[in-house]
């Protein structure tokens, strides 16, 4: 496998990296993997391999880049509670400060480093997320539906707000194809946001299939953290894979 650390320019400085794709020259297919507020660590990255290994092309950016290169956090301590509650106190000010713009204006640039590589298959790619990152794959296709062909959002928080441009409010465009996978205790995306979200999903005509996946807390993919769930994290992998498979690796 080919692994390596990348730094990728944006408009408002330079975002640190990972980049996983398989052994040879390619072309692979394009994955945009969206980090959880926790940063870019050795979990995700062993995720991007995972990715790589099924035949595409991964990178994993750090949204966080404006705060300095990761780990911006001590990570060490995410598989008790009070460890994993400190580090996301750590990362609030981050995540607010990320805003929507931002989101867009980093995406375009790591759609336009992807492009760039040789060894990336041309054409729309994939994306997926976890806690954070699912909103920002989600914004991501709504502002670059022509580039982005599925996107896989995993116990994401926030997905449903009051605010105008709300992420389940900006999906629109049939050409993606979604996938939501909600923890069942997850306040930050409770039953009634679900709902909400489906019906927009229903109304614009978009392929999607959004489930829960029952006993889960917010975070159930993530192996070093205290509500990791194995068995959510295999059925996950199936539900990624397969979807990347069929609309990247199956696509003329």
């Amino acid at each position: 496998m080919g692994a390596r650390s990348v730094q990728i320019p944006t408009p408002d400085g330079v975002a640190d990296a990972f980049v996983a794709h398989p052994e040879g020259d390619g072309p692979w297919p394009a994955v945009l993997f969206y980090m959880d507020a926790f940063g870019v660590r050795e979990v995700l990255t062993d995720m991007a391999r995972t990715i790589a290994d099924d035949g595409f092309f991964v990178v994993l950016p750090n949204v966080f880049y404006r705060g300095g290169a990761a780990p911006l956090f001590d990570t060490s301590d995410l598989a008790t509670p009070a460890g994993r509650t400190a580090v996301y106190g750590q990362a609030v000010p981050l995540i607010k400060a990320l805003t929507p713009e931002l989101v867009v204006r980093d995406a375009g640039a790591y759609l336009d480093f992807l492009a760039a590589q040789p060894e990336v298959k041309p054409g729309p790619i994939g994306t997926n997320g976890y806690c954070l990152g699912g909103r920002l794959a989600v914004r991501t296709a709504a502002a670059f539906p022509d580039r982005i062909a599925a996107v896989a959002s995993f116990h994401a928080g926030g997905l449903v707000t009051d605010e105008p441009d709300s992420p389940h409010q900006q999906i629109a465009d049939v050409r993606t194809e979604y996938y939501f996978a909600h923890a069942e205790n997850d306040p930050s995306m409770t039953p009634a946001d679900v709902t909400a979200l489906n019906e927009v999903l229903d109304a614009t005509g978009v392929r999607f299939k959004s489930e829960i996946y029952e006993g889960t807390e917010h975070g159930f993919t993530m192996s070093d953290s205290d509500v990791y769930d194995p068995m959510s994290l295999e059925r996950h992998w199936r539900n990624l894979l397969e979807l990347f498979e069929r609309t990247l690796q199956d696509r003329a």
